[in-house]
């Protein structure tokens, strides 16, 4: 089973100077995930990823890194969901980027399980229909 790996995660496992029991853990998770070839990219969070990177070589560095993981073919479906997503959320008092509802979408239609460690995530979670990955490993 493919697992989406959201921006929060990559975060952690690309930053080498933080070092902790909690990044560590989710630096193997993530690895292991790679080496059986299981992480799910899609061009939204490869588009976080490479926004805000300060140097041209920092930014081309990154973006070689990413390049082995394709992204998953989005759909219209994903983006009509996504805004569905969206306004359940919003209509229970949760807001949220689109982007964070355009992966809760794929993450759905796919119904690959979302690796994150963004917490707006569990609040989503309340009220839509996709997997966390942490669900899985209970």
């Amino acid at each position: 089973m493919k697992i989406l790996v959201d921006t929060s995660i990559w975060s952690v496992a690309l930053r080498h100077s933080i070092s902790t029991d909690e990044t560590d853990e989710i630096k193997e998770q993530l690895y292991s995930l790679i080496e059986d070839s299981r992480v799910a990219m899609i061009g939204p969070i490869r588009q976080e990823l490479l926004s805000g990177v300060k140097s041209q070589t920092q930014f081309n560095r990154l973006k070689k890194r990413l390049e082995p993981f394709r992204d998953i073919p989005m759909e219209t479906n994903d983006y009509i969901l996504a805004a569905k997503f969206f306004n359940r959320c919003r209509s229970k008092g949760i807001q949220g980027s689109h982007i964070d509802f355009l992966i809760c979408a794929v993450s759905s239609r796919k119904q690959f399980p979302l690796f994150t460690i963004d917490k707006d995530f569990g609040q989503y979670k309340k009220h839509l229909d996709f997997i966390l990955f942490k669900e899985l490993k209970r």
